[in-house]
């Protein structure tokens, strides 16, 4: 009895014939194997496109994070720098300076001066910055005291350009921007004993005023706070 051939495997009882059977798996195999082979090549290959994609998403990415951190340090306005003043812009031109008491009072107070430059006033003075809306006169006043410069302007008069560039003038301390209604001028600068008034937000005086008045010493109280007490209305 000739044995049943392995299973799978094709047999004949002539040699050559097998030989030639044999020969044909041996290539099946071998092209199976060229197949394997193929296929991991193509999966690597994929991978590698893959990875080098990400690669180049990635390197998209931070390249478009470094714009944008770079675009915000150059666009974004630097804050104004400014020594702190002696108090002496008596000759800048158009300057007038005065003497006031300094009394903590109840109650609202007459001030000689509009905007005020100095002169009883509340007991909390007013936290600088920039406010939308007018701000009242008794808390300013102590702002002044503590060295801070009211930079006030007449809305009728100065539009919001002229205000953009007011602020971009102002130190982020111990300063104050507000509108005042029905002033006899545009803008007035001021500060405790001192005052200037201009008619636009380019004249170089108020640079000046800036720089001999801002956290000056003239003041009863000099260097106190300027923050920690009373928000004015329309504070931004």
């Amino acid at each position: 009895m000739t044995p049943n051939p392995p299973s799978g495997k094709r047999q004949s009882g002539n040699p050559a014939t097998q030989a030639d059977i044999n020969l044909t798996v041996k290539q099946q195999r071998e092209q199976q194997k060229q197949q394997k082979l193929a296929e991991y090549q193509r999966q690597l290959a994929k991978r590698r496109r893959t990875k080098a994609t990400w690669w180049i998403v990635g390197a998209a990415a931070a390249v478009v994070v470094i714009a944008l951190v770079v675009a915000s340090v150059v666009l974004t306005p630097r804050p104004v720098s400014i020594d702190r003043g002696d108090g002496d812009g008596a000759s800048i031109e158009g300057v007038e300076t005065f003497e006031h008491s300094g009394n903590h009072v109840e109650g609202e107070v007459d001030y000689e001066q509009t905007p005020p430059a100095g002169g009883d006033h509340n007991a909390a003075w007013l936290n600088c910055g920039v406010y939308a809306e007018p701000v009242p006169n008794i808390h300013a006043v102590h702002s002044l005291e503590h060295g801070a410069v009211w930079v006030a302007y007449d809305p009728a008069q100065v539009d919001d350009a002229e205000v953009s560039a007011l602020k971009a003038q102002l130190p982020s301390t111990y300063t104050i921007l507000a509108p005042y209604e029905g002033l006899d001028t545009p803008i007035a600068v001021t500060a405790w004993d001192a005052q200037l008034k201009v008619d636009s937000a380019d004249d170089a005086r108020i640079g000046e005023f800036l720089r001999a008045y801002w956290r000056n010493v003239n003041g009863p109280e000099p260097g106190a706070a300027c923050s920690g007490a009373v928000d004015g209305p329309g504070k931004q």
